[in-house]
């Protein structure tokens, strides 16, 4: 089963807790065990799994790959001035596969999964959901 999940953003760089979106898809699929793989569609965004507790853990990731991988000083900047957006990408990941395990995501107590922009804002973005049952 796949469904698309859309959101909009509202900041350049923010990561959106999706869990909630992605647990819908789950359900809906009304699969017991097996795999669920998000697949954020756009070369300026990627896919996370990360702590959900504390709101300065994401603050943190998005500071630390602002530190590596600074605005304004890549040879693609020249085209359209996203040149740190598509290496953050790169470096995070467009993916993330989580077990489901008796029809719930396989998160520990303390994981979300996390959607990345990195070039924000935007009016649409896309996850791509996709289940598939162990049997």
């Amino acid at each position: 089963m796949r469904e698309i999940i859309t959101l909009s953003t509202t900041e350049r760089e923010v990561l959106v807790d999706v869990t909630r979106e992605v647990e819908a898809v789950v359900a809906r699929s009304g699969v017991r065990d097996g795999l669920v793989s998000v697949y954020a569609q756009g070369a300026t965004c990627a896919m996370m799994i990360q702590e959900n507790w504390d709101a300065s853990v994401p603050a943190d990731v998005v500071q630390l790959l602002r530190t590596l991988i600074p605005r304004g000083v890549w040879r693609h900047d020249a085209q359209d001035g996203n040149g740190d957006a598509h290496l953050k990408a790169g470096l995070v990941g467009p993916g993330e596969t989580i077990p489901i395990i008796d029809g719930r995501l396989g998160l520990s107590r303390w994981q979300s999964v996390f959607f990345c922009e990195f070039d924000g804002p935007r009016r649409e973005r896309r996850i791509v959901c996709t289940v598939i049952a162990d049997r």
